[in-house]
């Protein structure tokens, strides 16, 4: 017996409904949360600040930059760390400066709420770098763009294997480069500013040509010559040599670095005191407080040659930002 069509649609209508509604959810519900989509869009968010110091969030690919890491003691899953100023989520690889030990981490979290850590670790990621819990660690950062497969690894709360050990050399530079920037500041994402270093070494190079200064002395020095001639040759020596002795030691008074003056040799600045004391230890050196900072420096010397000796023994020891300064 066939239905009539009008008696037909409303059975129609529920079977297309049961087929399709479901469907739909189904499909919302199976979003691919886990999958590439979940590293994306990144957050940056506004700036703010920690005591008197500004951290504005910014979108780096190239950021590069040495600091201290801490560890995490609140719930922090994964192989994850906390930055102030890198998207959210972002990937960086991490190189413990003491071991030379890299590993891979996801940015997840701002933080840490402490000016003198540049990240925070969390437990994971703290054993796998080999860094204990309460550590204030020498660390340098780098973001980096892995493949998916590392990416859904660390997503889903597991590890990447470790990259190759820094070579010593580097970490001697990373080291130096952490022991030379100031603290409380924002660090650099850009190797040391080792040109402006040499700047200030060649604008100070040019205040020993004022040593040419003895000019000064030549048009001071005829007058006391013609002097002995018209009076008798008793009398006239006495004032002679006392001009002789006196106006020329006004006059070298601008250079007293290249005879008896006093130098030294500025060998780094530290922020951790114990660092500052080792290196003074292996130089023979001295260490002065300076605001936040600990100054090594050797000397002070006699002479420019005695100063240079000791820059030379300074760098060969890997200080190659040492420098000569007057003592004054």
């Amino acid at each position: 017996m066939r239905l009539p069509v009008n008696q037909f649609l409303p059975f129609a209508a529920l079977i297309l409904a049961a087929t399709t509604g479901p469907a739909s959810a189904d499909d919302r519900r199976v979003a691919p949360a886990g999958g590439p989509a979940a590293d994306y869009p990144v957050v940056l968010g506004e700036p703010f600040t920690i005591g008197e110091v500004t951290w504005t969030p910014k979108d780096q690919l190239s950021y590069d930059a040495v600091g201290y890491g801490t560890v995490a003691t609140g719930e922090a899953a994964g192989v994850s760390a906390a930055h102030k100023t890198l998207p959210l989520p972002s990937y960086v690889e991490v190189t413990a400066l003491g071991s030379g030990r890299t590993i891979l981490i996801r940015i997840e979290r701002r933080g840490p709420m402490v000016n003198d850590a540049l990240l925070e670790l969390s437990p994971d990621a703290a054993s796998q770098l080999g860094i204990a819990p309460g550590a204030h660690a020498p660390i340098r950062v780098r973001r980096v763009n892995p493949p998916e497969v590392e990416r859904a690894a660390l997503r889903s709360g597991g590890r990447v294997p470790e990259r190759m050990e820094t070579p010593e050399g580097l970490l001697k530079v990373l080291r130096r480069k952490l022991a030379d920037q100031a603290p409380l500041l924002p660090p650099p994402s850009t190797p040391p500013t080792m040109p402006g270093r040499l700047a200030i070494e060649q604008n100070a190079a040019p205040a020993q040509g004022p040593a040419s200064a003895p000019k000064a002395i030549s048009p001071v020095s005829p007058p006391s010559v013609p002097l002995p001639s018209p009076t008798p040759k008793s009398e006239p020596k006495v004032p002679v040599t006392s001009q002789a002795i006196t106006k020329p030691a006004k006059a070298a008074a601008p250079v007293p670095g290249t005879t008896r003056g006093k130098e030294l040799v500025q060998v780094g600045a530290f922020s951790v005191e114990a660092n500052a004391r080792k290196s003074a230890a292996n130089l023979g050196a001295g260490v002065t407080r300076v605001g936040k900072l600990w100054h090594v420096r050797m000397g002070p010397f006699a002479n420019r040659a005695q100063a240079a000796a000791a820059l030379e023994k300074a760098r060969a020891a890997g200080y190659s930002d040492a420098r000569i300064q007057r003592a004054d």
